[in-house]
């Protein structure tokens, strides 16, 4: 299937390994252009000599979130380089394990900085020119936690929630321009956050991280932890020119790990 990609300008935040990484690489492999995008800049050039290797094209940025006066200048980076952003994927760090009360203002102000009005800003920097030629994707990764709040995850759960509304919100207002903006959340998907995750829990409750993982991994139903490809195979769709009909849209790839409808 032609996902319609080749030759678009795709910016994916946090690509310097996990999930980002697996989006960045597959959208390369059906011919977008990536700049790579991620606090850690050897993660983010490890990225882009895989990309390179495999035959695509991409650029390496070292960008953190949290500083929003960096949205200028590296979009403008882009614009030169590669061009504007056709697909915008939205993916931010993760905030350290927490319970929702007790924590300072200055905590959640700053995780609402990295993880909420970074996505925001970065958005309406890129849409204006994606409106002119009637065709983008905003896609925002969040985690299943948006969905049935994950215990200890207290910062998390909450700043994650207010992406839906805003993503839903704005779906409605750009749709007829050819934008299409969706949100994708994974379940237990193997990557260091997860095993992190994974380690802090064991750590809480006295027990080995393997009877951690083997417990998360009764609860799935396909019995297995995902694998950053099959969530990026996903991603690339939500992102492709076949994809046009998808907007509004909170699409979980989780292995049937949420109970709710």
């Amino acid at each position: 299937m032609d996902l319609g990609l080749k030759g678009k300008t795709a910016l994916v935040l946090g690509a310097g390994g996990g999930l980002g990484g697996a989006i960045a690489k597959t959208l390369a492999a059906e011919g977008a252009q990536i700049a790579v995008a991620d606090i850690n800049k050897e993660a983010a050039d490890k990225t882009v000599a895989d990309i390179r290797t495999a035959g695509g094209s991409a650029i390496a940025l070292e960008w953190d979130l949290a500083n929003l006066d960096a949205v200028e200048p590296n979009l403008a980076a882009i614009e030169k380089q590669l061009g504007s952003v056709d697909v915008l994927v939205n993916i931010t760090g993760g905030p350290p394990p927490t319970l929702a009360s007790g924590q300072s203002a200055d905590s959640w102000r700053k995780y609402f900085d990295s993880m909420v009005l970074s996505v925001i800003a970065i958005s309406d920097a890129v849409l204006p020119k994606m409106r002119e030629r009637n065709w983008g994707r905003i896609i925002t990764s969040t985690s299943s936690g948006v969905v049935a709040p994950i215990p200890n995850l207290g910062l998390s759960n909450s700043l994650r929630m207010s992406l839906l509304g805003w993503s839903k919100t704005l779906a409605g207002e750009v749709g007829r321009d050819g934008v299409t903006v969706n949100v994708v959340l994974p379940g237990r998907v193997a990557t260091q956050r997860i095993t992190f995750l994974d380690e802090q829990r064991a750590k809480r409750e006295g027990k080995a991280v393997e009877d951690i993982s083997a417990a998360s991994t009764a609860s799935i139903p396909v019995g297995r932890y995902g694998d950053p490809q099959e969530y990026a195979d996903v991603v690339a769709f939500v992102a492709s020119s076949r994809a046009s009909y998808l907007t509004g849209s909170v699409i979980r790839v989780d292995g049937g790990l949420i109970a709710s409808v």
